[in-house]
């Protein structure tokens, strides 16, 4: 078996599997809609200190990048016929800062895949055979209730599909970062109102994607993408007020 596919299954999407149905086991009446929100919880607190140390890195690179904006203008004046020269002097610019603008990805490229697995889990999780990969102390529900406030989650809901549509346009729309100030000269002012034009597409483009991809999944995903956004709100917020990061995230 390939070396990926036997970490994806054995690392994540098994001990994922077996969280759900093992939650969905001990709940009265077998409700796969509040293993659904129990597991997307427990995932999320997980990851949390991953994404605080992520804003934290971002924001201690952001504050070194404020200071070195002179130096970079200098360096890109002084380099502005040659890119190649100009990328060179930016680099060694941010290394004798001690400046890594790649640092802040690495917690997020840790978290996607047991994103993507918690995905799959939900997505597909509950068929014969994905019940096979169950732990000997984890029994094959017999009967589950997928009933959740009047919803089947094995089919797709517009009711759930529209919910994680609007919370994601909430993420994106008053807890996205505040964009800095544009530069003064021509080119790069085009580029940063590109920039912030494209982020404000985005916050209308991706909740319509979202209730979109919800009419072709079941519920579970929805009811998924729903709570698990509705918790990002919640650290982002709590983000931002503990660390003093700029932005009016809902109004406060």
């Amino acid at each position: 078996m390939n070396p990926f596919v036997l970490f994806y299954n054995e690392i994540l999407f098994n001990p994922l599997l077996n969280l759900l149905i093992g939650t969905t086991n001990v709940l009265p009446g077998h409700t796969i809609g509040w293993s659904i929100i129990i597991v997307t919880i427990i995932v999320r607190l997980i990851l949390f200190p991953s994404s605080y140390h992520q804003a934290k890195v971002m924001q201690r690179n952001q504050g070194k990048m404020k200071a070195l904006q002179d130096k970079l203008a200098t360096a890109k004046a002084k380099h502005k016929d040659s890119p190649n020269k100009q990328a060179e002097e930016t680099m060694r610019i941010y290394k004798e800062a001690g400046v890594n603008p790649a640092s802040g990805c690495l917690p997020l490229l840790i978290q996607l895949p047991i994103l993507i697995a918690l995905y799959r889990v939900f997505l597909s999780g509950l068929s014969p055979e994905a019940l096979t990969g169950l732990y000997s102390f984890v029994s094959a529900p017999g009967q589950i209730d997928f009933a959740f406030f009047g919803i089947n989650l094995q089919d797709p809901s517009l009711r759930l599909g529209v919910l994680a549509g609007i919370a994601q346009f909430i993420q994106m729309k008053y807890l996205s970062p505040t964009p800095p100030p544009s530069p003064s000269s021509g080119s790069d002012n085009d580029a940063a109102s590109m920039q912030a034009s494209l982020q404000r597409n985005m916050s209308y483009i991706f909740p319509v994607m979202t209730i979109f991809f919800a009419l072709q999944f079941p519920a579970a995903l929805s009811l998924y993408w729903f709570v698990s956004t509705l918790i990002g709100i919640g650290q982002q917020y709590l983000l931002k007020r503990s660390m003093h990061l700029s932005g009016n995230p809902i109004g406060v």
